[in-house]
Order: C-alpha cells, then structure tokens, then sequence
C-alpha cells in the first residue's frame, strides 16, 4: 500500500460548533466547507468533520464520536493553557500536569465530545525512559 495521505474524520453532531473550535481556538483554516462536510488544514496536519446522520456513513454507524483522544503537542503547553483554559474560558477535563512517562499536558473538550490532549514532551522518569525503543524517548 502506498499510504498519501492520513487524517482523523470526527462524526459532528454539530458542525458549525465544531468547526469554530478547531479554527477560532486551535488555528486550523478551512479548506472546503458543506453542509454536511468540512475540511480543515493547519500546515501539514489535516482533520475532516462530517454530520453523522450523512448517507456516506454507513447507517449502522451514524451516530456522533466517542472515545476519540487527539493529540496535540506544542512547544509551551504553560501557554496553551493559559490562552485556552485561563484566558479563553475552556474547562479542563484534566488539569494541567506533569507525566513520569514524559508529558505536560492538560485536556479539554471539543463540542462534541472529543477529547483534546495538549501536550509537551518532557523528560520521563527513569523507569519510563526504559520502556522507549531506542533513540525514541523524547524530552531527554
């Protein structure tokens, strides 16, 4: 398989709610925009909303996400908090906190549910670092 592209697409039970989340808060740009379906781009990383109830999903399956987590990891995660949590009013599903497996992070949620992990790496503790594959632990 020659694998061009790979991006999430989140069945929305509300679109335009959706939509603003992603651009308005975490700076994605619309690329195509229906009814039923939008596309959004920041740099290289892709996302896609689509109305659950459309005919291409199948039926058995329209039905907004669940149990979906998408990461993010940014160079100041102190700040992203800051400007989501403190100044933008998001409430934190998880508080901002440091990780022995190697992230700062906190979590927030999107209008439909979905999970957003915003994280920097930062050195984990010695008993993670033993769990990465070589030359893969990150924050080090």
């Amino acid at each position: 398989m020659n694998l061009t592209s790979f991006y999430p697409v989140i069945c929305s039970s509300d679109l335009v709610r959706s939509r603003r989340f992603y651009v308005d808060l975490l700076g994605f740009e619309t690329t195509f925009e229906a009814d039923w379906y939008v596309s959004l781009r920041r740099g290289t990383h892709e996302l896609a909303l689509l109305d659950h109830t459309h005919s291409t999903v199948p039926e058995a399956y329209r039905r907004p996400v669940q149990g979906l987590i998408l990461n993010l990891e940014v160079d100041d995660v102190d700040a992203e908090w800051e400007r989501l949590v403190v100044d933008g009013g998001l409430h934190p599903e998880l508080e901002l906190r440091s990780e022995d497996f190697g992230q700062r992070h906190f979590i927030v949620a999107d209008p439909d549910g979905v999970l957003v992990d915003v994280i920097t790496e930062i050195p984990p503790s010695p008993e993670f670092a033993a769990m990465f594959a070589e030359g893969a632990a990150v924050g080090a």
